[in-house]
This record gives C-alpha cells, structure tokens and sequence, in this order.
C-alpha cells in the first residue's frame, strides 16, 4: 500500500537540502502576504486573464478577482473551518472533528474544496500554473522556525504537480481526473527564467514598504511632512492587517453556507455580514491606495486604459442601491447611452467610485435620495453626485457636518463616529486615475474624466 500524500511531505521535500536563516510565526505571515501581493500584483494580474489552475492550503491565497474569475482552483481545507486558534502563524483552525461535505454544485465558484487532514499540517501553501506563469509558494517549518519557499523551476513544479496529483488520486478519484484534464489544458508551459530574478527584489521592496523608513535627513526637510510620510506608511500597515482577517472571515461565511443546513433567518444574518465585511475591505483598500499616493508624496503612474465608465456605473448601480436601501436611503440614476471612452485603470477606479458613494452618504437620514448624473462637458465626461435630502427636497451635498482631518489621508465625523478619505486624499487619487474632482455646496460632487480621444495615450 503506498504512503499518503500529504502537503507537509511535500513541504518537507522543498526543505530539504536548505541552509537558510528562519523567521518567527509573525514574520512569516507578513512575509507571506507581502509575497502573495507581489505574485498578483506584479506577475500574475496579465497571466491569469489567459486561464489557469492554482492549488491552495490551508485558506484560499489568491484575492484578486480577476484571478479568481479566470483560474480554476482545488483547496484544501481543514474540517471545523469556522473556528479559529493563532498559534501556528495565525492561519489555523482548531476544530478538525466534522467531515466536510461537498454541494459544489448550489455555489458559483471556480474552486473545488477538499478536507484537510491533519497530518497535511496547517502551513500555507500554493501553486499557480498558466500558459507563461508558474510559481510554488509555501511557508514551511516549525513553531517560530519558518522559512518562505519559492519555487518556480521546471523540475521542481513538474514533481509538487506529481504529487498533487497523487495526492488528489487517494482521496477523490474524479477531482485527480479534473486536475490532469486542467493539466492537459494549459499544454506546454512557458517558463520564466526571470521571473526568480525580480521576485525577490519585489518582495524586499513591498516588505520595506511596510514600515516607515529610517533615512539621514537633511536638516532643512520640513518635520510636519516627514510626520505625515510616517503616518502615511502606518496607514498602509493598519490597512494590510485590518483586510487579512476580513477576508478570512468572509472566507469562513462561505465555508460555513456551504457545508451547514441552517434555517433563512440565520443565512441572511450570515450573508448580511459578509456584506459588511466586503464594504470595509473596500474602505481599507481604498485607504492603502491613498496612503500609498501620499507615502509616494506623488501621484504614482497607474497604468491608463480605455474604459466605459458608464458601463462600471451600472454594473455597480445594484451593489449600491442594496448597501444604501440598507440604509434606508434610495438611488436615482441618470446615465444616458453613447458616452465616450475615457482612459482610467477600472479596477482602481471601481473601488474609488465605492468609496465617493460611501463619504457622501454616511450620516444621511433615512429617506434621503442619492442622485448620481453622468453627462459629457465637451471633452470630458461630468460625473455628478447630489443628494435630496426627504425634509428639504432640494438637490445638494450637506458640507455643514462637523469633522477635521487627523493626518494627509483620513477625516474624523465626530458626530457620526465615521472615518473616510480626506479631501486632499481623494483629490490625489482621482487624479492618479484621471479624474478631477470639485465640491461644492450648490452642485455636490462633482469629478471631470477626460475623454480617451482627447488625452494622450
């Protein structure tokens, strides 16, 4: 009878022969999602559009969308997933009791889920395959002895593929079939020499990025802007670190619709707080972002394409009239057809546009109306926001709420409790995105994108 195939054998089989330096548990979880940003942001995000396979342990690695939406996947993850213990380097479940079972078939997902023995161990792990990109990833060792792995060589992709397969021929015959099909799909595969060369350059970039930096300065560099680098910086590490558990909570809302039977009442209540979960990772990105434009002390050069924007509005037109019927307040509309392309980065700009709807309705009392224009202004599109406010009835922002901004990139609503982007902020976002914004009390909001034939490409 052959041994079972187990993620820590594999693991171990990566270790051997290794004379490296080893990390604490802490230090191994930044370094691992610091790695996996650098994979999706800088390597993976072309790649993945052209299809793929990943292979995850013990939480799903990948969280770019369009990675997600393109790649098909296999997790594997361990039994009692909504419980949670922080000893073995934060990523663990502690409750390995109830057998998972299996109803793929009621969910709209690219992955398949898989148990999670214990003897696989609870050390994260991934492979991505596509047509140019391969990349193995594991954090691999003991309690406080850890060490990031990565592998991205023909031999060593070719024998974890093996064992994978192995692996998934022991424990379910026809997920082994699906993945040598995938296999076989993606045919031969590219490999890219470089891609070891930059990884780790990257990744010491975006570690260092992470805290502030310590540099001689001259005696004439103004206190108040080496303060605000700073907080800039702490910013970004808050909002890396408020996002992870998010997102691993919304992991364990999915895990735990799809293995349970539970009455609606206690569904919706799930769903309700995957919701909030997903409108706070928004806030915190959107967070990052700016920080990172303020950290730079410029606007960093997104890369611009042709986008519809009126297209993005009313994709996201239902995800806004859910959040803010939540509130009790409703959404008018008013994009007309035929608008030109204006060049933007849609994903940024998707997330920016989340957060305008958020900073210019919080505090709003129910019955309120949020009016949301799109109009050409010769050569540029004029997205407008006003609000309609049930005991005025008339079309405006209300700037008169008390808040003062607490640093380069957030503002404080003490009469609300709320934090959002700072005006200065914001205006430095959209203008990394193309946009320019204006506000004020008898227009609202209102941001000037110009069109794609009009600007330099």
């Amino acid at each position: 009878m052959k041994s079972q195939i187990t993620i820590k054998k594999i693991q171990d089989l990566l270790l051997q022969g290794l004379h490296t330096t080893y990390v604490d548990d802490e230090t191994s979880r930044r370094i691992w999602w610091a790695s996996l940003a650098v994979i999706q942001e800088n390597f993976l995000s072309h790649s993945a559009q052209e299809g793929g396979i990943w292979v995850a342990s013990p939480l799903p690695a990948l969280t770019e969308k369009k990675c997600l939406s393109k790649m098909k996947g296999w997790l594997w993850s361990p039994e009692g997933f909504p419980y949670f213990q922080m000893d073995n380097a934060g990523f663990l479940p502690l409750d390995h009791s109830r057998k998972v079972k299996e109803d793929s078939s009621k969910f709209n997902r690219n992955y398949k889920v898989l148990t999670l023995n214990e003897k696989d161990g609870f050390e994260p792990f991934l492979i991505i395959l596509t047509k140019n990109f391969q990349c193995l990833l594991t954090i691999a060792g003991e309690k406080n002895k850890r060490n990031l792995l990565m592998r991205c060589d023909e031999k060593s992709l070719k024998t974890v593929i093996e064992l994978i397969d192995a692996k998934l021929n022991q424990e379910n015959f026809e997920e082994a079939l699906n993945f040598r099909n995938e296999i076989k799909n993606l045919g031969h595969l590219n490999i890219n020499d470089e891609f070891e060369k930059n990884f780790w350059p990257n990744l010491s970039s975006k570690l260092a990025n992470l805290i502030p930096k310590l540099s001689v300065q001259s005696a004439v560099k103004n206190d108040d802007e080496k303060h605000q680098l700073t907080e800039a910086k702490l910013l970004q590490v808050i909002s890396h670190e408020v996002r992870t558990p998010l997102a691993t909570i919304r992991t364990l809302i999915s895990s735990t619709l799809r293995k349970y039977n539970m009455d609606e009442s206690m569904r919706n209540r799930l769903i309700q707080i995957d919701n909030e979960c997903n409108e706070q990772i928004d806030r915190f990105g959107l967070i990052f972002n700016a920080a990172e434009l303020v950290s730079n002390n410029e606007s960093l050069p997104n890369q611009l394409a042709r986008i519809n924007l009126g297209e993005i509005l009313y994709k996201l037109v239902p995800v806004w009239s859910k959040q803010l019927k939540r509130r009790g307040i409703s959404l008018e509309i008013d994009i007309p057809k035929q608008l030109p392309e204006i060049l933007s980065d849609s994903e940024k700009l998707e997330l920016m546009l989340r957060g305008l709807i958020d900073r210019n309705t919080r505090g709003l009392r129910e019955g309120s109306s949020l009016i949301l224009e799109l109009r050409p202004a010769g050569q540029k599109l004029k997205l407008q926001l006003k609000v309609k406010k049930f005991d005025i009835g008339i079309n405006q922002i209300d700037n008169k709420e008390i808040s003062s901004d607490i640093g380069p990139v957030l503002n404080w609503n003490p009469q609300t409790g709320s934090l959002q982007l700072s005006q200065i902020a914001t205006q430095k976002l959209l203008a990394s995105l193309g946009g320019h914004v204006t506000q004020r009390r008898d227009t609202g909001l209102t941001v000037f994108f110009p069109t794609s034939d009009s600007s330099d490409l």
